[in-house]
């Protein structure tokens, strides 16, 4: 069984600067494992590692389709697994990086997607309630059917929502529950699971001053730019933290400040259930306290595993 290491844990909690160094210990190569940072064009919001923080290292899975392209769970685990046969038939070593929980399991487990699943008249039921009455709604009713799978799953993150309306309807049981089975399938790959954290108030600090970051670099420009090319408010895409509340106020519905603040809430609110997904993976738990623990020395560390 072939090798790889997985590197995991909230945003902002410091994974990719973890990644390029254990990288460049084991002769390592990245492979995303974000949902967000698929998208072309959209750097500044998802944060995207820059040609200077990839320190030389290649990463894979970053920047694949436009952002009004359909993408699935189902297509990223395919891409993804040539992506790391590329990378072992060379001899060298997969790192799985990000914060997308699904994805990653996608990829380290033997998780079958059903096939025409966009045909399921379910699927088709909950997408056109989706379209008229908003993603908060059908999220709401996913928390009334299936708590346990609401609280792991964004509400932003729709097509994810309506498979889990979908099953529920379909099957009578809970969507929660068949991922728990799922995981009980057999690994495809040998895995060094990490997940990085950190005292919560510091990681919200890291959360709140990213946001801040985001707009001084220019995010509010990157939307814009994005929506005269015709990407617009109601694409998954588009509706990720940083996007949707930016696309907000430059339409005039909330202020500059009123936006930021968003941003910050939302990313705090992801980060929680980021963290309560994670815990349920059993993962190899390290710290990340700012100025006690640095990237290169939690590299070492993992990589001696």
């Amino acid at each position: 069984m072939k090798e790889i290491y997985v590197i995991a844990g909230p945003t902002a909690s410091g994974k990719s600067a973890v990644a390029v160094e254990l990288a460049k210990l084991v002769n390592g190569e990245v492979v995303s494992a974000d949902s967000m940072q698929i998208y072309k064009g959209m750097n500044i919001g998802t944060a995207k590692p820059s040609e200077e923080e990839k320190e030389g290292v290649p990463h894979h899975m970053i920047d694949i389709v436009n952002p009004d392209e359909p993408y699935s769970a189902a297509l990223y685990q395919q891409q993804a697994r040539t992506v790391i046969a590329d990378i072992h038939s060379r001899n060298r070593t997969p790192i799985l990086c990000g914060g997308t929980g699904f994805y990653i399991n996608a990829v380290i487990y033997d998780i079958q997607f059903a096939q025409n699943e966009d045909a399921d008249p379910h699927v088709l039921y909950f997408t056109n309630m989706a379209a008229t009455k908003g993603p908060d709604h059908i999220h709401k009713l996913l928390h009334a059917a299936d708590p346990k799978a609401a609280c792991a799953i964004h509400p932003n993150n729709i097509k994810r929502v309506i498979r889990a309306l979908s099953y529920n309807q379909a099957t009578g049981k809970l969507f929660s529950d068949y991922n728990s089975l799922q995981k009980k399938q057999p690994k495809v790959y040998k895995s060094v699971f990490v997940c990085l954290n950190m005292e919560r108030q510091q990681l919200y600090k890291l959360i709140d001053q990213r946001a801040i970051n985001m707009f001084k670099a220019g995010l509010e420009n990157e939307v814009e730019g994005l929506m005269s090319q015709g990407y617009h408010k109601d694409l998954v895409s588009m509706q990720g933290i940083g996007y949707k509340e930016i696309i907000e106020y430059l339409l005039g519905n909330c202020t500059r400040e009123d936006a930021i603040s968003s941003i910050q809430q939302n990313s705090r609110h992801y980060a929680k259930r980021q963290i309560t997904w994670f815990k349920h993976q059993n993962p190899y738990a390290v710290s990340m306290q700012a100025g006690v623990k640095m990237p290169m020395i939690i590299a070492q560390e993992i990589s001696m595993r």
